[in-house]
């Protein structure tokens, strides 16, 4: 085995700890031609995948009436961080069962703070 092509992953400080079920705001870089802005996605982690250097999460939210989901990965460097709104309280780790759900049938009970 090569060491030599092995990459040190190094934790980004502005994710914060979330897991499926929280509401989490993603900022993530967007180039546009030659400018590069921030854009904020809200939504829900319907599922988060550790897999070392491919780890992802996917968030998913409702805009206009359409559900959208955008997948991110942990260790990109367009991600600039992510914080979590409020902690939700489900009992399964993949989520994929919001998306036949619409209106109040898709809220996910907030955790209680202790």
């Amino acid at each position: 085995m090569d060491v030599s092509n092995l990459v040190e992953l190094s934790s980004n400080p502005n994710i914060e700890e979330f897991g499926p079920g929280d509401t989490v705001k993603v900022s993530a870089k967007v180039v546009e031609g030659e400018r590069e802005r921030i854009q904020v996605f809200e939504g829900v982690v319907i599922r988060k995948n550790k897999g070392g250097g491919g780890a992802n999460f996917t968030v998913r939210r409702i805009a206009h009436g359409i559900g959208v989901e955008r997948t991110f990965n942990v260790h990109s460097p367009r991600l600039e961080k992510v914080q979590v709104v409020r902690e939700g309280r489900v009992r399964r780790a993949r989520l994929y069962y919001l998306r036949g759900l619409t209106g109040k049938a898709a809220r996910i009970k907030e955790k209680a703070r202790v």
